[in-house]
């Protein structure tokens, strides 16, 4: 299983990514979980301690490494487009709560061509978990549209967009099943969060077709008292996790 979960900024695909990634592990099975948001947070969802994320350097940001790989040096214009990367999860992955945590972080560019030596290997590595490796793999992807114009995400077995019940979120849910069709991917899957009453979960259900909504999450202040604490939300609120688990189980069937 390999999802990329997406979204807008501030929906909440953080907390759903992280415990979703948390409920595989518990069920035994081998879990990496990929940070490819510039603001990376996914660890503090995972439980992780801030010490330790104080300490991992994002792959994007580690010159030498990029440089030993691609080949890639200041007076060096020519690299390598197929670098060396299957041992970079073991190597620089963090492992908490069954879940192996690796910070990809994100390319910052102008625009939607980079070829630059960091996007090869940032590529590469994306396309190593994907394509290669046997775990569950789940991208917490970078807010936006951005990552699916580069093509970093080719391969996966679904997009899951999560939106909040509104016009702009649903206009994204479009756009990702519109571009995500380029790259090959056709399961294009919502969660709907932050669901505060019938109105909203009537809104989603008259603009999501049904096959497509994966389900939904209501709007629950122990997720942000879990964040307020630094706390994984899978460990603080039973009632965001038992509606996560139903939405797994759909993932699972399908």
């Amino acid at each position: 299983m390999k999802i990329a979960v997406t979204g807008k900024g501030g929906v909440g695909k953080t907390t759903f990514a992280a415990t979703l990634a948390r409920l595989y592990a518990a069920e035994g099975r081998p879990v990496l979980a990929a940070d490819v948001d510039p603001d990376a947070n996914l660890g503090l969802a995972l439980g992780f301690d801030e010490e330790t994320l104080d300490s991992i350097v994002p792959i994007s940001k580690m010159r030498k490494l990029v440089e030993e790989r691609t080949g890639a040096t200041a007076g060096n214009q020519f690299y390598h487009l197929n670098p060396k990367v299957d041992d970079i999860p073991e190597k620089y992955g963090k492992v908490c709560n069954g879940v192996r945590l690796l910070v990809l972080g994100t390319v910052e560019t102008g625009g939607g061509g980079c070829v630059c030596p960091e996007h090869v290997m940032l590529k590469r590595i994306i396309n190593n978990l994907v394509l290669r490796r046997e775990d569950v793999v789940i991208l917490d992807m970078e807010a936006g549209l951005e990552h699916l114009g580069r093509g970093t995400t080719e391969g996966v077995d679904a997009f899951v967009v999560v939106i909040e019940p509104g016009a702009r979120s649903v206009q994204t849910y479009k756009n990702v099943k519109r571009l995500a069709k380029d790259l090959g991917v056709s399961q294009v899957k919502v969660v709907a969060n932050k669901v505060r009453n019938e109105d909203d979960e009537n809104f989603i259900r008259e603009r999501i077709p049904q096959e497509d909504l994966l389900g939904m999450i209501h709007y629950n202040t122990e997720v942000i008292d879990a964040d307020r604490q630094g706390k994984s939300p899978y460990d603080f609120s039973k009632t965001v996790t038992d509606e996560i688990i139903k939405i797994k189980e759909k993932i699972d069937r399908q």
